[in-house]
């Protein structure tokens, strides 16, 4: 049988085509660098936050500019910023904590044919080959998660997040939407497909709260703080340093108000 062409511009064929003829052998060494390079790097982070959202949105954008608020008001109150590394919400997130300063503005970039380019507002950038690896980053270090407005990568780090939490392989993190009109249909589908259809319960729609208003976001995110460090001394890990860094910022924020 005569070979298929391989379409000239078509990059993820080609860069498919190269994965799976590579040795099994080194695709483990590769997942095991991304992971060590994470845990390397993060380990030692402090309280995070990581922001999720649309790569399209350019500086223009309401979501950009709220993204970009928020991320500011969260690093002013001590909390670093972790985001996907790239441009729109990705770009102001880190933005708003790069200009803040006083925070690590983390991003986690992974390297994709197109949009995928690394932003320039980070104090620390990783760069990932795989998803899941990057997605295990994203997620492992912050006690809160802000899902801004996005398409499907952004949708399916919404649901990895809300099943992380319903299944308790992650506690004490507050999960986010902001954008309440841009939700309203996903949160129609959720009460009258999923609920209706009793594959998820009603508590279920609690794991996540749809909020607007950025102060009240922040707030929030900062009560969970002192939940973290509750929740962290019951199951005796005082002594651990993320522990210790979660009561430093405490005791920063009592003394600022």
């Amino acid at each position: 049988m005569a070979k298929q062409p391989i379409p000239h511009n078509d990059t993820l064929a080609k860069k498919y085509l190269k994965e799976i003829k590579s040795a099994d052998t080194w695709s483990v060494f590769k997942i095991i660098s991304d992971f060590v390079k994470g845990f390397d790097e993060l380990s030692d982070l402090g309280p995070s936050v990581t922001i999720f959202g649309s790569a399209r949105f350019d500086e223009n954008n309401p979501y950009y500019k709220q993204a970009r608020a928020l991320s500011h008001l969260l690093a002013k109150q001590g909390f670093s910023i972790i985001s996907g590394g790239g441009p729109g919400i990705m770009e102001a997130a880190n933005r708003g904590a790069y200009e803040a300063g006083g925070v690590e503005s983390i991003g986690l970039n992974i390297d994709l044919p197109h949009e995928q380019v690394a932003n320039p507002y980070t104090t620390k950038t990783l760069e990932f080959d795989y998803f899941f690896s990057r997605k295990v980053m994203l997620v492992k270090y912050s006690l809160a998660y802000v899902i801004f407005p996005g398409g499907f990568g952004t949708l399916d780090e919404l649901f990895e997040s809300l099943t992380l939490v319903q299944t308790r392989k992650v506690t004490g993190v507050k999960i986010f939407l902001v954008g309440h009109d841009f939700y309203a249909p996903l949160l129609r589908f959720l009460e009258t497909s999923l609920l209706a259809n009793k594959t998820i319960d009603k508590s279920d729609l609690e794991l996540f709260e749809v909020c607007d208003d950025l102060e009240v976001v922040a707030q929030k995110i900062q009560q969970s703080l002192f939940e973290q460090i509750k929740a962290i001394k019951q199951l005796g890990l005082s002594d651990t340093s993320y522990y210790k860094s979660l009561k430093k910022l405490k005791k920063r924020v009592k003394h600022e108000s």
